[in-house]
């Protein structure tokens, strides 16, 4: 349990250096958002130790919204790297006190190069910081260090500022769920951005389906071969007038023992809700945990029936 407590206080002190953040959003934080957004050439990330670790993954989650970046290690590029940088690029330097030799060093070159500069600190008025013209504040109140020294609390707030001012100037380049899935192909996040209800419906042999003549022992038998648990009623033109599911057979057997022998317009769901092939996978999923339903029939723009859609397979693409 003492264990479980230090954890506890650990995250608290953690969770409150980043919520500190907030009052920290002020008029730097506005002019860097507005550099980056004009900005034409890429966004270079520069940090050392457990900053450097942190500003690579701020560049990547750059990266991933449609802001081109890089990440460069301060020692890397003063040691040559830095002749990566280009007219239009912008460097945002991260690190908590400012005060390295490297940093200072590196400042005087990017001046040379004329390349505009963000900083990222939590000490806004070290020296070092002077000819800088944007400073955003990610100070924090201690580390969650128990000897508030090693670096925790101030890289988690680093961290999420960096993502607050990428997704800013993500929104501000009017960054949309289009381009996010051009940019993530693979993996979960591509499959929720691309994958449509037409490339996880079930087709054919495995549709579970029958005609509005059919009883409910037909449509029990359909069921039991499919493994679906659930079955679309067409017309004779293919076109669905209802759905019935195990659920309601479970019902409608506690008040008759005959349901068996019922035609099974009689019970089954009337205007059931349906999707269309062409609509996100994504969505499907929302609809089907709003109604709290398993399955959902998939119909044209004429209610003409195509396929059932089954929860089981959302979540075996890890979609829900």
């Amino acid at each position: 349990m003492k264990r479980f407590k230090i954890a506890k206080e650990i995250l608290e002190v953690e969770a409150q250096a980043v919520k500190d953040q907030i009052k920290h959003l002020d008029s730097n934080f506005h002019k860097a958002a507005s550099l980056m957004k004009n900005c034409k050439g890429r966004i270079v990330i520069m940090g050392l130790g457990k900053s450097g670790l942190i500003g690579r993954k701020i560049s990547a989650t750059m990266s991933s919204v449609g802001i081109p970046s890089a990440f460069l290690h301060l020692t890397d590029g003063l040691h040559g790297d830095i002749g990566m940088l280009v007219k239009d690029d912008i460097v945002i330097m991260l690190s908590y006190s400012g005060e390295t030799e490297e940093i200072k060093k590196l400042l005087l070159v990017l001046k040379k190069m004329k390349i505009e500069v963000i900083a990222m600190t939590g000490k806004i008025k070290a020296q070092v910081w002077q000819s800088v013209k944007c400073v955003i504040d990610c100070s924090i109140e201690k580390e969650a260090c128990p000897y508030n020294l090693a670096p925790t609390s101030s890289t988690t707030a680093m961290l999420a500022m960096g993502d607050a001012l990428a997704l800013t100037v993500s929104n501000m380049r009017d960054f949309k769920r289009e381009n996010l899935a051009i940019l993530h192909p693979l993996g979960a996040i591509g499959k929720k951005l691309t994958m449509q209800v037409n490339d996880i419906m079930r087709k054919e042999e495995q549709n579970p389906v029958i005609k509005q003549t059919s009883t409910v022992k037909d449509a029990l038998i359909v069921m039991t071969s499919t493994k679906v648990g659930a079955v679309s009623i067409v017309d004779d033109k293919g076109r669905i007038i209802g759905f019935f599911t195990d659920g309601d057979l479970r019902r409608h057997l506690q008040n008759d023992e005959k349901i068996l022998k019922k035609s099974i317009v009689s019970i089954m769901t009337k205007h059931p809700k349906t999707v269309t092939p062409e609509m996100m996978a994504i969505k499907a999923a929302t609809i089907l945990k709003k109604y709290n339903i398993d399955n959902i029939p998939v119909v044209d723009k004429d209610k003409k029936l195509l396929g059932i859609l089954d929860q089981g397979d959302l979540l075996a693409e890890g979609i829900s």
